[in-house]
């Protein structure tokens, strides 16, 4: 008999629908709810594009053209954190390999003391000097080896440039995170996505070291006697067209660029693929006006050829904008001649055919050659032949530094930086720089949140009102407000990282708060639960699903954190007032992910709330 009644309230419990605690529609203004803030900074997005277009038509004159440059330059130098020293580059030729028209010298260098550079130097047969082109590599896991890179450095050695082709970190011999057998723990994109974590905490980009080396590199380059220093270019593809694109902006011993696969406009990047990795984000350029096209126009007028693909990820009707804006100010500065775009009916890639109109822009201005040479077939080298280091990676050096090594030493020195100021500012003007570097604003600068109530949950003892607040236009915030038959006393505005009905069951967390008489008012803060972003796989494993969508918040000087603090003061303020004269105090309790965005709240805002548990 007992186990008869046992199979019966199981087949009852299974009959029994589950709490349905979703709150938001299927739909939000055309948007399904995982895609609301994609939605919501993609507005913003083109408002910045559109305010970024009024200020280039006001360019016209060579005064107004030069002011913008250099105010764009000091930006983007600024959102790089600075550029550490030039210290010595002990410089050392570690190998000799003769190719067919062409020596390769295999390289190291120091970029930064102990921060080791692996490259390939590719040289004519020829009576120098040569012009040198520098070759930055794309996202290839095995770098300056990979097939595209040896065949544009050969290329140009073969037709009478000096072409040095280096490995990026995390790819080739520059792998930055070694485990205890020297096996790479991080590699190409992921790697710059993981540097970018610590490197933007501390001020700085992973691009601030890509740009580094890229400099330095350009200062062997142009060491070499063989190399014409008056005559330096730089071509490279996808991550290196980004590099190249970034090196070509800021330094002007480049005289020739080719940036290919990469140059688009944010705008059509954001609506297509979204951002990438994390040099190709640079803090707050939307919101400045540094777009794609500024790369081209803050070098303008130096001759620059736009390579792209028909067929490419990074949108090709983005590309012949950016062309434009840059034909149009050659144009006003007497040079349409010296900014052109070579297109290739493929898909992503270093093509033959973009190849060889980077060579032949090389040519062009560097050798004043105007000729079509052509590629032909070249015996290529192993990775084991390019091997620059006795064991294939750098960090295996004595000495050797990786970019962790240097965050955490300039970490070092602005730990006793904030710890002087601490003592000698105290706590009071000390939040308020916090309040200024985050952008939270006080809660009496932020407006009254909306509120619809959309549903009830009946539960013994107590019940649960779906709300949906509505802090600003475009923003819903499901909530679950637990009310108490009899309520006293205090109310808790409760959070969690995995979404408001992780602790929302019945005998949980929250159960036991309204048990007590409280209030409780689970959220879901933007971007979390039912409005929660992307997939927990590929980046999303390490920095979020919604990491596109921070980069996107990122571009338009907007902190996911910010946000989301104003989300909190705003909630509690709501909450102290809700079926509530004269106002209660409210409880904090931040679970997960919410910890870190509560603490800001709390500690900008201490009397919003009565206490705070994290």
């Amino acid at each position: 008999m007992t186990t008869a009644w046992g199979t019966m309230l199981l087949l009852l419990a299974a009959a029994t629908p589950a709490e349905d605690l979703k709150v938001l529609p299927a739909s939000l203004d055309g948007v399904p709810p995982p895609g609301m803030m994609r939605a919501y900074l993609l507005r913003q997005v083109r408002e910045a594009s559109d305010r970024r277009a009024a200020e280039f038509e006001k360019g016209k004159a060579r005064e107004q053209i030069a002011a913008y440059q250099a105010r764009l330059r000091q930006f983007f130098i600024d959102q790089l954190g600075g550029l550490p020293e030039r210290t010595p580059l002990e410089p050392r030729v570690v190998g000799r390999v003769e190719g067919d028209g062409y020596t390769v010298e295999k390289v190291i260098y120091q970029s930064q003391p102990g921060h080791f550079v692996t490259a390939a130097l590719y040289l004519p047969k020829t009576k120098p000097p040569f012009p040198g082109v520098l070759v930055p590599c794309g996202h290839s896991e095995n770098g300056k080896a990979m097939e595209t890179y040896q065949r544009v450095s050969i290329l140009l050695a073969r037709n009478g440039l000096a072409a040095l082709c280096y490995d990026p970190i995390d790819q080739g011999e520059r792998f930055q995170l070694l485990d205890a057998k020297g096996v790479p723990q991080a590699r190409t994109t992921l790697g710059h996505c993981l540097i970018g974590v610590g490197s933007i905490l501390l001020g700085r980009n992973t691009a601030t070291y890509r740009v580094w080396d890229g400099i330095r590199s350009l200062d062997y380059l142009e060491s070499r006697p063989e190399v014409d220093p008056k005559r330096l270019g730089c071509t490279g593809n996808s991550g290196g067209g980004t590099l190249t694109a970034y090196l070509m902006a800021l330094d002007p011993r480049i005289q020739a660029a080719a940036p290919s696969c990469y140059l688009t406009t944010l705008r059509r990047l954001a609506e297509t693929i979204g951002p990438q990795d994390a040099e190709q984000n640079i803090h707050g350029q939307l919101a400045f006006g540094m777009d794609h096209a500024d790369y081209v126009l803050m070098r303008a007028p130096r001759p620059t050829l736009l390579c792209c693909a028909t067929h490419d990820y990074f949108d090709i009707s983005g590309v012949w904008d950016t062309f434009r804006q840059a034909k149009r100010w050659y144009g006003r500065l007497g040079f349409p001649e010296r900014v052109d775009l070579a297109e290739a009916e493929e898909k992503h890639g270093f093509s033959p055919l973009l190849r060889t109109a980077a060579v032949r822009w090389m040519r062009r201005w560097l050798l004043h050659a105007d000729d079509a040479i052509v590629e032909t077939e070249a015996k290529l080298l192993t990775d084991k032949q390019l091997q620059c280091t006795p064991q294939g990676q750098v960090m295996l050096l004595e000495g050797a530094r990786s970019v962790y090594d240097l965050n955490r030493e300039l970490e070092s020195r602005l730990a006793e930086t904030r710890r002087q100021m601490w003592a000698q500012k105290g706590a009071a003007a000390m939040l308020e720089e916090v309040r200024r570097l985050t952008g939270i604003r006080r809660l009496n600068e932020l407006p009254a949140l909306e509120c619809q109530k959309v549903g009830v949950v009946q539960r013994g003892g107590y019940c649960l009102e779906k709300l949906i607040l509505r802090p600003e236009p475009g923003i819903w915030l499901p909530a679950l407000c637990f009310l108490p038959q009899k309520s006293a006393g205090p109310a808790t505005l409760y959070l969690h990282g995995g979404g408001k009905q992780v602790d929302a069951a019945p005998g949980g967390p929250i159960e036991k708060l309204v048990q007590s008489g409280q209030i409780v008012l689970a959220v879901d803060l933007r971007g979390l639960g039912e409005t929660q972003g992307g997939k927990p796989t590929g980046y999303g494993r390490f920095l979020g699903p919604d990491w596109a969508d921070v980069f996107l918040a990122y571009l338009l000087n907007r902190s996911y954190l910010a946000m989301r603090a104003e989300d909190i003061l705003v909630a509690s303020r709501f909450l102290a007032h809700y079926q509530s004269s004269p106002a209660r105090p409210v409880h904090l309790v931040a679970v997960g992910g919410t910890g870190p965005v509560a603490l800001h709240a709390a500690a900008l805002e201490p009397e919003a709330f009565a206490s705070v548990t994290l």
